[in-house]
């Protein structure tokens, strides 16, 4: 069920180069789940679209959510600019999330982050640490300038591989670095990022029984309505389409076309 609700600005701070924390309270928490967003109207008459923005931590106790977004124009810029005690017209939760289910005790996952596709997945990291999954995760940034949410990853997580394109951090390399080099075949995999990463692991884990790709894309009404977010599915021809805002974010790897 997709709610609307003014939400409370509980803080927010800048945690890296045009990248912020951003700290949300409200009822509609208690209906959040990993790897759904929020599409959040900018409190600006001229700025008609919402701005979809991934969910990186949930606190239903307290109904508080934690996302990260990077300044990437005029509207996230005014985001950026509000202080605590204001509020945020947000739409929400939304999109089919990361599905982990399935997964036992014991059992091992993977998750892949690129730059600003890592902060879905520390609530993943989060849920999957609570039901006794063993993570792995591999993060990708362009500069150690760019580097991020390291230290909530580790809370979760029993390895962190941190790659930097520079080497000015961590190792120099793309996430395909590390994952190229691990011994041990994940039961199961979590991703998001930039498209040449989407790709990669795309590829790499086509066959995987689960193994899910979040994907990153501009979108319009976020309600399934404009289709302005499709993608297409492998095996299809083009009159078939599947919407980032509804069908996904999160699809399962080899089943589209990247």
């Amino acid at each position: 069920m997709i709610l609307k609700e003014d939400m409370a600005i509980v803080s927010q701070v800048e945690i890296a180069p045009r990248i912020f924390r951003l700290v949300l309270e409200g009822q509609m928490v208690e209906e959040m789940a990993i790897g759904q967003f929020l599409h959040i109207r900018v409190p600006d008459p001229s700025k008609l679209l919402r701005r979809p923005i991934s969910i990186c931590e949930i606190d239903k106790d307290r109904r508080q959510v934690t996302l990260v977004y990077r300044i990437e124009g005029a509207g996230t810029d005014i985001i950026s600019q509000l202080e605590p005690g204001s509020q945020l017209d947000c739409m929400g939760p939304q999109g089919n999330g990361f599905d982990i289910s399935g997964l036992e005790p014991g059992q091992t996952a993977l998750l892949i982050g690129g730059g600003i596709g890592v902060p879905p997945l520390i609530e993943t990291a989060k849920q999957l640490a609570q039901k006794g999954v063993k993570v792995t995760a591999v993060l990708g940034f362009a500069t150690q300038d760019a580097v991020i949410l390291e230290d909530e990853m580790a809370r979760y997580a029993e390895a962190v591989y941190v790659t930097t394109d520079d080497g000015s951090y961590g190792t120099k390399g793309y996430v395909s670095t590390i994952v190229d080099q691990l011994e041990v075949y994940p039961d199961a995999v979590y991703s998001c990022g930039a498209p040449g990463m989407i790709r990669y692991v795309d590829q790499t884990f086509e066959n995987h029984p689960q193994a899910f790709l979040s994907l990153e894309s501009r979108m319009a009404c976020g309600m399934g309505a404009c289709y302005a977010c499709v993608v297409h599915p492998k095996g299809e021809d083009q009159t078939k389409s599947q919407r980032v805002c509804e069908e996904g974010p999160v699809f399962a790897t080899g089943s589209l076309v990247l």
